[in-house]
């Protein structure tokens, strides 16, 4: 098949997704002599209109993993990304943890959306609540294995003639309907709840607004950075892009949830690729 544009798509609010991403495509794109585009849609405004993929592109789409699922906060905005036939390869970043029902989830969205899975993969990436878990990652042996799922990608798509003969990509998880989602607890067992935690600021912030523009959701107001506005997903984003680390949690729960992850996930997780 004839692939003129090779896409990378993704929702990545520290970076990591986005380094996997856009690594892979690259690669397919040099091995194909294709042209090169990015769709990055982590920001709000990058998520208005539909965003619609011919049949002679191929689609790199990356989210992270959030409790082992797509991030659920994308749902309906994924619902107008739409393809055209158009090859794709969905890719996850996990936390060192699992993916559990991600990749299932993201090929599903993707083939109801009109495009075809011909590949998939899952990769580990630092976790958002941490800069112990999985720390550097994806570092250069993730690298090393991002290449060569590239390298076999652009080799399959080489010798396929037609994609929508090929049937969607095999991956590991519960279809549909999908397990829950990661439910962290305490050592008694009872559920940890986090989900309307918020990081607060310290004394050390300079004001720079660098968390209000990272934030995915909109949600730190740009007058006052200490007042949110709108949702947090603990994405990591004003955390670790703050240039004077101001940002933190002091809430038990989140706190004794982010020991446990540091002190449990210890081995080390490799990525996992998936082809025709």
């Amino acid at each position: 098949m004839i692939i003129k544009k090779v896409w990378a798509v993704y929702f990545s609010p520290t970076g990591t997704t986005q380094k996997v991403v856009t690594e892979i495509a690259d690669l397919i794109a040099k091995k194909l002599n294709a042209e090169r585009k990015d769709f990055d849609f982590t920001l709000p405004k990058a998520r208005t209109g539909i965003m619609r993929f011919s049949e002679d592109d191929f689609v790199v789409f990356g989210t992270p993993v959030y409790a082992g699922r797509v991030p659920n906060v994308l749902l309906k905005y994924l619902e107008t990304v739409k393809g055209s036939g158009t090859a794709s390869a969905p890719v996850v970043l996990f936390g060192n943890r699992h993916y559990d029902d991600a990749l299932i989830e993201l090929r599903d969205i993707l083939e109801k959306n009109g495009f075809h899975t011909a590949a998939a993969a899952a990769f580990i990436g630092e976790h958002s609540f941490s800069d112990i878990l999985a720390r550097g990652r994806p570092d250069e042996a993730d690298m090393t294995i991002a290449c060569d799922f590239a390298e076999k990608i652009a080799a399959k798509l080489q010798v396929i003639a037609d994609i929508s003969t090929v049937a969607p990509i095999h991956v590991e998880g519960v279809p549909h309907p999908y397990g829950g989602y990661y439910q962290p607890r305490d050592r008694r067992g009872n559920p940890v709840d986090i989900r309307k935690v918020k990081p607060l600021t310290n004394a050390d912030c300079s004001d720079c607004k660098i968390c209000a523009e990272v934030c995915p959701m909109g949600s730190i107001s740009h007058e006052n950075v200490r007042e949110y506005t709108g949702i947090c997903i603990k994405c990591g984003a004003c955390s670790k892009k703050c240039p004077e680390n101001a940002k933190y949690y002091d809430d038990a729960k989140y706190l004794y949830h982010k020991h446990e992850l540091e002190e449990g996930l210890i081995e080390r997780a490799e990525p996992e690729i998936f082809l025709v």
